[in-house]
């Protein structure tokens, strides 16, 4: 919690609900950790520097989703999301049948005034703060610092930073990173080598991502072993990863790398030396190929500064990410946390192997 009650002592003015459950109850539903924890107790009503009440609003259409199916009894959900301390009710569609409902619920004494007085007064505050009446609309001043120069370099520092070494080496005395630029030749291999979309994940361009489309380059995506073998390569680089998704669209119940990722790790680094980078929103499973890999690195998304990565594979700089939560072997060890009784991950919670930056090369 230490970072969410800075942030709303530093005046964050406004907190999303999400769409998950906590102990069976919906979180749009919950009444004691929206009004009681949130509103009350990290006092999400008073700022420390003056009388301000920030508002709480809900997901995109998570007043339905407190049902199943979706919609089931939507004067149940606006009830409960209501007197759950909802102050804001994202409805992307049928605007109509909420402000009905709830009227409706408000007549009828369901809802008292004083709860919808609070909303109101809670959302004109952070309107008003915020200049919202004077000046409705966006600020263009700094749209031409967007994709600037300056802030691509800080996205590729951010990524250098929070790469993850996870292996380095068959042997602690032989690392296979960082890597020599001066080798004869090097095969890049993977799905997500040569795919930005990929790189970057859910939520760029489109809701779930999108995909680049296959282009011809100087790589192989998904060379077979002959290939690896005839080709002499003094190392390889396998990206692989996860597909693209975002919010529901990637659960999982297993959490493993889907074809043709594992094809193209067993099949290179079984006959080369390789170093594997993972494109993934969290760990995978990874167990049973990380004996066949040279060097594996967590790189997480990095989005569209994916240099980074090159700038410390080659060792321009140094590793220095550590895991921020646990690395499972398998999912039937989940959930598991560091002080658990048989904590056995495959990689712990703050570990990261660290290199220091190449000289020369």
């Amino acid at each position: 919690m230490p970072a969410y009650l800075n942030a709303i002592v530093k005046g964050v003015s406004t907190v999303m609900i999400s769409y998950s459950s906590w102990n069976g109850i919906k979180m749009h539903a919950n009444h004691e950790l929206i009004t009681g924890y949130l509103k009350n107790k990290l006092r999400f009503r008073v700022r420390i520097d003056k009388l301000f009440q920030g508002f709480v609003i809900s997901d995109w259409q998570g007043l339905d989703r407190m049902t199943s199916p979706s919609h089931a009894n939507y004067t149940y959900s606006v009830l409960t999301g209501i007197h759950a301390g909802i102050d804001m009710v994202m409805v992307p569609f049928n605007y109509t049948e909420f402000i009905n409902t709830l009227t409706s619920l408000v007549n009828k004494n369901f809802v008292p005034m004083t709860r919808i007085d609070d909303a109101v007064r809670r959302i004109l505050r952070v309107k008003l703060t915020a200049g919202l009446f004077e000046h409705p609309y966006a600020d263009y001043s700094f749209v031409s610092d967007l994709g600037s120069q300056e802030h691509r370099e800080l996205a590729r520092e951010a990524v250098r930073k929070t790469l993850v070494l996870l292996k380095n080496g068959k042997s602690n005395d032989q690392p296979l990173l960082p890597l020599p630029k001066k080798a004869r030749k090097i095969l890049v291999a993977g799905t997500h080598a040569n795919n930005l979309g990929n790189q970057c994940g859910g939520w760029t361009i489109r809701w779930q991502g999108l995909s680049d489309p296959t282009t011809e380059v100087v790589y192989k995506e998904n060379p077979n072993p002959n290939f690896v073998k005839s080709g002499k390569f003094s190392y390889a680089i396998v990206v692989v990863g996860e597909p693209l998704y975002s919010e529901t669209f990637g659960d999982s119940l297993n959490l493993t790398l889907s074809e043709p990722g594992p094809s193209i790790i067993m099949n290179v680094c079984r006959s080369v030396k390789c170093v594997v980078v993972l494109i993934t929103g969290r760990p995978v499973v990874i167990q049973q190929y990380v004996p066949v890999m040279d060097a594996l690195v967590a790189a997480w998304l990095p989005g569209t500064e994916g240099r980074g990565v090159a700038d410390v594979l080659f060792g321009d700089y140094g590793f220095v990410g550590k895991l921020s939560r646990t690395w499972f072997k398998t999912v039937d060890q989940l959930p598991m946390n560091v002080g658990d009784r048989h904590f056995d991950p495959l990689f712990p919670f703050g570990f990261g192997l660290t290199t220091k930056p190449a000289r020369t090369q």
